[in-house]
């Protein structure tokens, strides 16, 4: 009962009387379990609310709460870097389509070259592979990433990029660049919410005294986050709902590292019947009797003296519990998370290759998820580095302004993925490609190649072997047609 209901009962017993009779007779023709307020969810209090609402009370306790785990639990580092080596691993391969030769060949070395961290990092300390590891880490942990981009002299085009953390995000701006817009959580937005500018803190070179903040127009910036709900706004830790149970892991196997560290401690106390000394007993200067600083060693003999007692304290420990409980957390926080119990734990003590194949396979799904929104990350950084190298006259193209579509097409391979049994999965890959089930260029792109570029590949090998004389077999000397001929069919 609330204070209205103690009110209305003390004026009118009566009327409270209808009224919890009423109540009552509500919980019990409620049509969902779910939505009812008996025992099992009485203390259960919710409220619907738009999703900046929501979060913005509890983003920075919950960032700094995965940040701690992050530097301290091992059983979280095991989630997060599961997604760093699959969502980017060793990287993604890029190969412009212009329709261009010449100009493919040009972009792919310019991209190369500036792919290296004194060309596309503002601090020349990452390259482009690390930065996109490390955006992976920080949106798996912090909900998202800010990346920058900065037109400088630094780089060989006067194009690099900076990654900036959303504490850098100005919470204390209000004022916005224009008058109709709004700023909320340090991001200036317009009457349909779309980003207009950000406003970051500057700081000093280590992190303290907190300067003038600046606005950079949103063009200008990436903000690598997951939307999960039409009224969200800006980020929120991915690791959220399985930090509680990661902690409580983290607790548990602390007390329990303590209990049997106390377990495995044997100590040995000795009862004296007549003490050695004291008011009214003669003490005869014998260092016999006394056992200070005695400790026991393997194979020890020693004389006690007339009386004294030995007792042992031994304490017994009990890991066994210990082992299932922590295995049934790493389920539930890799449910959490999508992923696999062999995925997280990285235990395979009890995996077929079936049921590890069908793992892959799930943990492929959840990681697409990741790797759709990086790469269009990606997308935006490569567009944005052509426009640059034409600009800088690093790429000759006179019609771009009027193709600009055509010379910013791109595609971007996953790097391969070594399976449980290669034997299978080729064997596999040849039924699928005889029966139609595959193309060529599927199988090239599931094994992180290029099949234009390994077809290429292929040709120069068979023409260099069959030049020296050296049948090294392969696709096109190991069918009939080829038997006897050269390369191109003739005798």
């Amino acid at each position: 009962m609330n204070w209205i209901d103690n009110l209305i009962s003390f004026v009118s017993p009566e009327w409270g009387a209808r009224r919890q009779i009423w109540r009552k007779y509500e919980e019990d023709i409620r049509n969902y379990d779910a939505a009812g307020y008996g025992n099992g969810s009485a203390n259960w209090h919710v409220a619907n609310q738009a999703a900046e609402l929501t979060d913005r009370y509890s983003r920075d306790t919950v960032r700094a709460r995965t940040r701690d785990l992050e530097r301290n639990s091992d059983m979280l580092n095991s989630v997060v870097s599961a997604y760093k080596r699959n969502v980017f691993g060793r990287g993604f391969s890029i190969r412009a389509k212009t329709g261009d030769k010449k100009t493919d060949e040009a972009l792919m070395q310019a991209w190369k070259h500036w792919c290296k961290k004194q060309n596309c990092d503002v601090t020349g300390t990452q390259s482009f592979n690390q930065i996109m590891r490390m955006c992976v880490q920080r949106k798996k942990v912090d909900g998202g990433i800010l990346i920058v981009k900065r037109y400088t002299g630094q780089g060989f085009i006067p194009f690099q990029i900076q990654t900036m953390e959303v504490d850098e995000l100005d919470n204390t701006q209000m004022m916005p660049k224009h008058k109709e817009n709004r700023v909320v959580g340090g991001i200036e937005y317009n009457r349909w919410n779309r980003p207009e500018g950000y406003w970051f803190r500057q700081y000093d070179i280590d992190g303290s005294l907190p300067m003038e903040s600046i606005y950079i127009e949103s063009k200008d910036v990436i903000f690598y986050f997951t939307k999960r709900r039409p009224s969200q706004i800006r980020e929120m830790s991915d690791l959220s709902p399985t930090v509680t149970r990661i902690r409580d892991a983290n607790e548990f196997m602390t007390a329990v590292s303590v209990k049997e560290r106390i377990a495995a401690c044997l100590s040995v106390f000795i009862t004296k019947t007549n003490p050695s000394s004291g008011p009214g007993r003669f003490d005869s200067g014998n260092s016999k009797g006394r056992y200070e600083g005695k400790t026991i060693a393997p194979g020890m003999i020693r004389e006690l003296d007339p009386g004294d007692k030995i007792e042992v304290v031994n304490p017994n420990g009990q890991s066994t519990d210990a082992a299932t409980y922590i295995k049934l957390m790493q389920h539930m926080i890799g449910a959490g998370q999508g992923l696999s119990y062999e995925a997280t734990s990285r235990d395979m003590a009890e995996t077929t290759y079936s049921s590890a194949r069908q793992g892959m396979i799930e943990d492929d799904l959840t990681y697409d998820d990741e790797r759709e929104l990086l790469i269009e990350v990606m997308d935006e950084i490569y567009e944005t580095f052509v426009i640059s190298c034409v600009l800088a006259g690093i790429i000759q193209v006179p019609d771009f302004w009027n193709n600009k579509e055509k010379y910013l097409s791109h595609t971007w391979t996953a790097a391969p993925k070594k399976w449980i049994d290669p034997a299978k999965e080729a064997n596999a890959n040849k039924i699928a490609l005889s029966t139609g089930q595959k193309t060529f260029q599927q199988i090239a792109a599931e094994n992180g190649r290029d099949w234009r570029e390994q077809i290429d590949e292929m040709v120069e090998a068979l023409e260099y072997a069959e030049e020296n004389g050296f049948d090294i077999g392969g696709v096109l000397f190991g069918s009939d047609y080829y038997k006897g001929k050269d390369l191109t069919g003739k005798e």
